[in-house]
């Protein structure tokens, strides 16, 4: 699960291929957008949460992926294949498990990332 906000709504992820837009002051569903990739196939397992310049960005859960959303549309935009960072830790650190953190940090415009277990964190850059 994951939760971010669009300065108008808070943006909900429930583990499935499906986010929330909620109503910050009743908490109630406004609409309910599905995910879909450019063969129009659901992302299933949404996780972490993050709304950047008009996006949302969302962790592939138990996968190296982060995909940009429209949310608008639904559809994937891009994607962030971050296996080899993720393969990094796996071997370096055996009782890490996958990728599940991203923050963002506007100032510098770059994305923190770690998972289950990790022992660090990685900054990165997006464009």
């Amino acid at each position: 699960m994951g939760i971010t906000n669009d300065n108008k709504n808070l943006i909900m992820s429930d583990g499935t291929d499906k986010l929330y837009f909620l109503d910050t002051t009743t908490l109630k569903v406004i609409r309910t957008l599905p995910v879909t990739d450019v063969a129009g196939a659901r992302v299933r397992n949404l996780n972490e949460l993050e709304y950047i310049n008009n996006y949302i960005f969302a962790n592939v859960y138990e996968t190296p992926w982060i995909v940009k959303i429209d949310p608008t549309s639904g559809k994937v935009i891009g994607q962030l294949d971050l296996s080899a960072i993720t393969s990094e830790i796996k071997r370096t650190y055996p009782h890490a498990y996958e990728l599940n953190g991203i923050a963002y940090y506007k100032l510098s415009d770059a994305l923190l990332i770690t998972g289950k277990f990790w022992p660090k964190s990685y900054l990165i850059r997006i464009h």
